[in-house]
C-alpha cells in the first residue's frame, strides 16, 4: 500500500484538523495545493494519486512543481511560497512517522522559498478617509451598516474575516468602550473604540436590534457580510468617494488598505509594539512594514544626519574608471 495516501489523510486529520485546529481558510489552501501537486506528479509519472509513494516526491520534482506553478498556471511568486509552505508542512509532519525517508524529507525541506519584491503598503490619508466616510447613502439602511462597517474597520484595523464574524455580543460601549474579535490563529483580542465610533455604533445597534449572537453587520437577509460582499461595498464605496477626492482613482481600496490606513494612523505617537498587539500580528516585524512606508520618521532622520552647515552640490569623482565601477 502507498505510504503518501495515510500520511497524507493523517496530515489533514490529526495535525490540522485535531492538533492545529486550523481554520477553514487554511484547510482549503493546503487541500488546493496537494489537488494541484498530486495531479501535477500523475502526469509525470504516470502513477494514479492513491498509489504514489514519499519517494515519488522528491526535490527534483518539487522543484519542477514549482516551475510549473509560475510558468503555467501564472501564479506570482507570493502564491508559489505559499503551496511550497503546504509541502513543507507536510513533510515536517512526515518526519516523526516515516523516519526511513529521513534524506529525502531533509532534501524537500530544503527547498527554498522564492524572494519576492516587497512594495511599500497602501494606505489612505485622512482626507482620503473622511471622503470614503462620507459616500455611504445614510438615508438608506445599507448606507448606515456600511458607514458603521467602515468607520469601524478604519479605527480599529481588523481582518476583512474578523469583521465579518462581528456580533452585536462582541461590542461592548460602556465607560471602557471595545470590540472583541476572533483573530487569526484562533486568538482572541479586544480593541478600544473612539467616542466617534462609539456613537455611531449605538445608534447602530439601536437601529440592529440583534440579539448578542446575531453579526453585527448582516445583509438584508439577517445573514453574516461575506468577504466578498464586504471587499464589493468597499470598492463601490471607493468608486463613489472618488469623485469628491480625486486621489483616490488611483489607488485600489480593498479591506486590507484599511487595515493599513489603521496603522499608519497609529504610527503618530504609538509605539510600534503596540501597533502590533493592536492588529493582532504574531510578531513584531510584520510590522515593520509600516515603518518603511512612513515618510515622516524618513524626513527627520534626514533633517538630522544633513549638517546645516555642508554647502550644496553633488560628488564628482576624481577619475573616469572610478566613475565607470561606482555606477555599476
Amino acid at each position: 500500500m502507498s505510504d503518501l495516501a495515510p500520511t497524507l489523510q493523517a496530515f489533514f486529520t490529526e495535525r490540522l484538523i485535531g492538533e492545529g485546529q486550523a481554520s477553514p481558510h487554511t484547510i482549503a489552501s493546503y487541500r488546493d495545493t496537494f489537488r494541484i501537486l498530486l495531479k501535477f506528479v500523475q502526469a509525470k509519472t504516470g502513477k494514479a494519486p492513491a498509489r504514489l509513494d514519499l519517494a515519488d516526491l522528491g526535490a527534483p520534482i518539487i522543484g519542477e512543481f514549482l516551475d510549473h506553478l509560475e510558468r503555467d498556471r501564472a501564479n506570482s511568486a507570493s502564491t508559489r511560497n505559499v503551496r511550497l509552505a503546504a509541502v513543507h508542512s507536510l513533510f515536517r509532519y512526515a518526519t516523526l512517522r516515516h523516519p526511513e525517508h529521513a534524506e529525502l524529507i531533509q532534501r524537500v525541506l530544503a527547498v527554498p522559498p522564492k524572494r519576492v519584491d516587497r512594495a511599500l503598503v497602501s494606505f489612505l490619508t485622512r482626507g482620503e478617509v473622511d471622503a470614503l466616510l462620507a459616500a455611504p447613502d445614510r438615508t438608506r439602511w445599507e448606507g448606515r451598516r456600511d458607514h458603521a462597517l467602515l468607520l469601524v474597520a478604519v479605527q480599529t484595523g481588523l481582518r476583512v474575516s474578523e469583521l465579518c464574524r462581528l456580533s452585536c455580543g462582541d461590542v461592548e460601549l460602556g465607560r471602557a468602550p471595545y470590540v472583541r474579535c476572533h483573530g487569526k490563529g484562533r486568538k482572541e483580542r479586544v480593541t478600544p473604540l473612539t467616542k466617534p465610533t462609539v456613537a455611531t455604533l449605538k445608534v447602530w445597534l439601536a437601529e440592529r436590534n440583534g440579539q448578542p449572537r446575531d453579526a453585527l453587520f448582516p445583509s438584508r437577509r439577517r445573514r453574516p457580510l461575506s468577504r466578498d460582499a464586504v471587499e464589493l461595498l468597499v470598492a463601490r464605496h471607493a468608486s463613489e468617494a472618488s469623485r469628491s477626492c480625486p486621489s483616490l482613482k488611483i489607488k485600489d481600496v480593498t479591506p486590507h488598505v484599511l487595515r493599513h490606513t489603521a496603522a499608519m494612523l497609529l504610527r503618530a505617537g504609538v509605539d510600534i509594539t503596540v501597533i502590533a498587539l493592536w492588529l493582532g500580528h504574531e510578531s513584531v516585524e510584520t510590522t515593520q512594514i509600516y515603518l518603511h512606508a512612513d515618510l515622516t520618521i524618513k524626513e527627520k532622520a534626514l533633517a538630522r544626519t544633513a549638517p546645516s552647515e555642508t554647502p550644496p552640490g553633488r560628488y564628482r569623482p576624481p577619475d573616469t574608471l572610478i566613475a565607470f565601477l561606482e555606477a555599476l
